[in-house]
Parts: C-alpha cells; structure tokens; sequence
C-alpha cells in the first residue's frame, strides 16, 4: 500500500514540476557517480551498478528528447579511471563496447536522428572499444535531430591543455596568426567533434564538484549546477526536473541582474549625453527580454524629463 501512495506522490510531483519549467536547456551534461556505491547497497560488484546505470543513461536520453533538450553529454570514462583495477576496468570497456553497438543499431536512435559522438582521448582506450565508437559515429553521423555525445577518456584540463598546445603549433608554422587567437580558434582545436555551449551539469551521488568536466564549455557559459543525492541508477525523471528548474531560476536571476546593469548604464551614460544613451538603449533592447527592454525604455525617459527640466 505505501508503494503504491509514494508511487502517486511520485507522478504527482512530477507533473507538478513539468509544470514549473519552461523551455529548459539546450544542453544538458551530466557526471554519472555513484554506481559503484550502488552496487555495494545492494550487495553487489561494480559492474552490477555500472549495467544499472547503463539503463538510466537510456531512460535520461528518452527523458531529454521528449523534454525538448537538443543534446546531452554523459560523463562516461575519465582519463582518471585509467588507474583503476583491471577487474573494474574491464568489464566497463566491455559494457561500453556493447552499450555503443546496441544503440548504433537501435529503431529509436535511427527513428529520432540520434547522432552518437566519442568526445575525449578516444586513442588511449582498448582497440575493440575504438572500433565500436567508429561504428556508432559513422552509423548516426548523418543525423542531427539530438545529440548524443560520450565522454570517453576524457579529462578537461588536458583537453585544453592539448588545445593550447595545437594553437601554438598553428602560430609558430605560421598558419594562424597571433591576432587571429579567438574564442573559434580554440573551440576548433578542443575535441573530435564540435560541442555546443553546456547550459546545465548535473551529477549524481551527492558530491559537490564538477571534477574537470566541459570546462571551457560550461565555465565559458556559466552553466547552472545542479548536485543531488542519489546515485546514478537511482537518477529518475523528477531529479532531472529539479535539476531543469534550478537551471531556469539561474537565468531568471541572471536577466534580472543583467536588466539592473543595463538601467545603471543607462543611467551613467545619459548624464553625459543623451543622444549616445539613446543609443546605447537601443543596442540593449535588442539583446534583453521584453520586460528587461521596457525598464530600460522607461529610464530612458524619466532620464529625458530631467534633463528637459
């Protein structure tokens, strides 16, 4: 009986929360913990809690396309976990290997244009394993209705540090220039295949730390961050609600200051001239939303009255 009244309050809060958010993130990463702590609840080895948490990454990439969420990137293997225990390490290769070969051939990753992609150090992993992200990349690569991108041998610092490296190889052979360094330089030079922005990192199992994931992506966007307690097999549609909330109270904080800005520099600047504040006002109109644009407006004149005063 009490099942069943916590399985009502489940829906229930649910709906509750689907009601609560908006358009949600366009990408949404999440750091996957918490499986081996799973297993060894429930009386089992890690590989049990790592093939329990294979089926919430299927159950989240149904939960993100039905919730309008374009890509999703799931912290799978760090370069970190090179140093565990054979034992480990093998059976998660394999759970990988066929994981990438089960959805490369699936009805509904073919039905909804799911394109698979391998980000990270993919040439430091078993040969067997690289053949099946080949296999998943080059099946999935002409799609784009959602994608789906795996971290494998993957770690933020050495990413970047790998991008800094190539950039002063382009300078120094003389095929970038200096003053060509940009924002599109670097994301050129950062991954296998291009990366959106990450709007939202979750990661499960009750850490707080985002332990060197996406950090020119997420850093660069100020993405939300959304820590919960349970561990990954345990991550069901409500967390991934929660954590779609946190990210829209984030940016309604975020437009809210911005608006602020916009009003100070509005004002500052329409104490010297107010034909430059008119422009500048109207550059931030464009970029703010409509009530952000009328509170700009609106001090814009009271600004005109007391200097026609």
């Amino acid at each position: 009986m009490f099942g069943w009244v916590r399985r009502g309050f489940r829906r229930a809060y649910e709906r509750v929360l689907s009601r609560e958010i908006g358009d949600g993130p366009t990408h949404v990463a999440i750091i996957q913990d918490g499986n081996r702590r799973y297993a060894r609840k429930h009386g089992g080895d890690a590989p049990d809690g790592h093939r329990a948490g294979a089926q919430t990454a299927e159950n989240v990439l149904t939960w993100c396309e039905e919730l309008g969420i374009e890509e999703l990137t799931l912290y799978t293997f760090s370069t970190e976990n090179f140093d565990r225990p054979p034992h480990e390490r093998e059976p998660l290769f394999d759970l990988i290997e066929d994981k990438l070969y089960e959805f490369a051939e699936s009805d509904r990753v073919h039905d909804s244009e799911v394109v698979i992609r391998a980000i990270g150090e993919v040439d430091m992993l078993p040969d067997r394993l690289r053949e099946a992200v080949d296999y998943a990349e080059s099946r999935t690569a002409d799609y784009d209705g959602f994608t789906l991108n795996v971290a494998l041998a993957y770690g933020g610092r050495a990413e970047l540090l790998g991008a800094a490296r190539d950039v002063c190889h382009a300078v120094e052979s003389g095929e970038l220039s200096p003053e060509d360094v940009d924002v599109s330089a670097v994301d050129q030079r950062l991954s296998r295949k291009p990366v959106r922005d990450v709007d939202l990192i979750i990661r499960t199992g009750g850490d707080e730390r985002t332990s060197n994931f996406l950090p020119w992506h997420a850093n660069g966007n100020e993405a939300a961050v959304y820590f919960c307690a349970p561990y990954w097999p345990e991550f069901s549609r409500v967390d991934l609600l929660r954590g779609i909330r946190t990210y829209e109270s984030r940016e309604k904080s975020w437009q809210r200051t911005r608006t602020e800005r916009a009003v100070t520099l509005v004002r500052a600047v329409a104490e010297v001239e107010l034909a430059d504040a008119r422009a500048v006002a109207g550059r931030l109109r464009k970029q703010l939303p409509s009530s952000g644009a009328d509170k700009v407006s609106a001090e814009l004149a009271k600004r005109s009255d007391e200097m026609a005063d």
